[in-house]
């Protein structure tokens, strides 16, 4: 019985147990580990597998194209995100602490409370929809424009090995 890892089947039919870390490592190698003095995602600019070019991402992000997809991402989502988390835990503590008010009927056995849970549901969907209209519109061709230089100056990178684009 093998606990917390892959049997490996080898051409011969026999099978190898393997630490289930291991089983993602490419045989006898340690994959992307850093060695020491480096740290993980130090090589931005190293090549894809068979490909000839390289992108230097550290380069692109601090390219003004990306330096406004960030900031128009931010300014949408920390903001959203504060208020969700005010809203949600307001909804909780009043749960929690303003047993009255949350039982307030409205209409028939409907009361406050049923109404504020429902109205997290619809919150979360309008935020979702909200978010959605606005990086199609403001992110969106930004990140195209983005993409279509990279995979101008570098198109081998953006290739599938498996054949199509990645």
């Amino acid at each position: 019985m093998l606990v917390m890892g892959v049997a490996v089947q080898h051409s011969d039919g026999s099978h190898t147990a393997v630490p289930s870390c291991a089983a993602i490592l490419p045989p006898g190698g340690r994959g992307d580990v850093p060695t020491e003095g480096e740290t993980m995602g130090s090589h931005p600019t190293e090549p894809a597998a068979g490909s000839g070019a390289a992108v230097d991402f550290t380069e692109v992000q601090q390219t003004e194209q990306f330096k406004e997809l960030r900031k128009r991402h931010r300014s949408f989502v920390f903001p959203m995100a504060v208020f969700f988390l005010l809203w949600y835990f307001a909804y909780v503590l009043l749960a929690d602490y303003a047993h009255e008010f949350m039982a307030t009927p409205v209409i028939g056995n409907v009361n406050i409370g049923i109404i504020l849970g429902l109205l997290q549901f619809v919150s979360t969907f309008a935020i979702t929809m909200w978010y959605v209209s606005y990086a199609n519109k403001r992110l969106d061709p930004i990140a195209a424009n983005l993409r279509h230089e990279l995979e101008e100056a570098a198109p081998e990178v953006f290739i599938d090995p498996a054949g199509g684009k990645k």
